[in-house]
């Protein structure tokens, strides 16, 4: 298999909430091959989150089938072998971590995986050396700030050494310093991208791809037009540059 062949499929997907008068996803398709990296944005609601569920099966079909590696989704088994292979870190980290410690955390994967103890515990120590928390292995987990948690939720994912990841609003929240440290991270890893961002200059430095989500479907986008957006600066007015693919334009907060 090469890596541009997809890894992830997905032909004519269809799914609605129950109640609901309009699908979230209507006869919708995508595919996402081994090093592709795709941003995906949009306004709130239109499904995003969703639709990063349904990549993994974790919500059903109305209609449509996904594939991994050509082969359709159909049993438990190629269930398991999906998300062994495309890890999902979800916008919230309360809900991808639930072990007392951080070494903990990042060993559960590994270790379920087949990893002896001492494998999964080395496993850990790299990927904990990744995401910037080495000295941090005995820390409870709880009691990290928003930023550490969000990296953690990056770490467990990274240590199953998945061959693509889907990523849900990973820089919400985060403060300038953490934010710029999940771009080095993402920026150095060689693996498929689907990434869900309100962010358009953390996407415009991490993805090739742009898309929008619009009435169920997924829309190409010129990633190039990034000054045709309101955005903050946390840093204040200061003069900043944005690269058009012609231009640089310059502005401030």
């Amino acid at each position: 298999m090469t890596n541009n062949a997809p890894l992830l499929i997905l032909e004519d997907i269809s799914f609605s909430y129950p109640g609901s008068r309009q699908p979230v996803l209507n006869s919708l398709d995508f595919r996402l091959g081994g090093n592709q990296r795709v941003g995906l944005i949009g306004p709130n609601g239109q499904g995003k989150t969703t639709f990063l569920h349904v990549c993994l099966g974790l919500l059903p079909l109305q209609s449509g089938r996904v594939l991994f590696k050509g082969t359709q989704i159909r049993t438990k088994h190629d269930l398991r072998q999906l998300r062994r292979n495309i890890g999902l870190v979800f916008q919230n980290p309360e809900d991808q971590l639930f072990c007392p410690t951080v070494l903990e955390d990042v060993a559960f994967g590994p270790l379920n995986l087949g990893f002896t103890p001492a494998q999964a515990r080395e496993r850990a120590a790299e990927v904990l050396d990744v995401v910037g928390l080495s000295g941090f292995e005995k820390r409870i987990t709880h009691k990290l700030s928003g930023g550490e948690k969000k990296l953690l939720s990056l770490a467990t994912i990274l240590a199953m050494q998945p061959r693509a990841l889907l990523l849900d609003e990973p820089t919400a929240g985060l403060d300038p310093d953490t934010r710029e440290k999940v771009i080095r991270i993402i920026k150095n890893l060689n693996l498929g991208l689907l990434i869900v961002s309100h962010d358009w200059d953390f996407l415009y430095q991490t993805t090739a791809e742009l898309k929008t989500l619009e009435q169920g479907k997924l829309i190409n986008r010129d990633r190039n037009v990034l000054h045709q957006h309101v955005h903050y600066h946390p840093s204040g007015h200061v003069p900043h540059e944005h690269e058009t693919g012609r231009q640089a334009v310059v502005g401030g907060r």
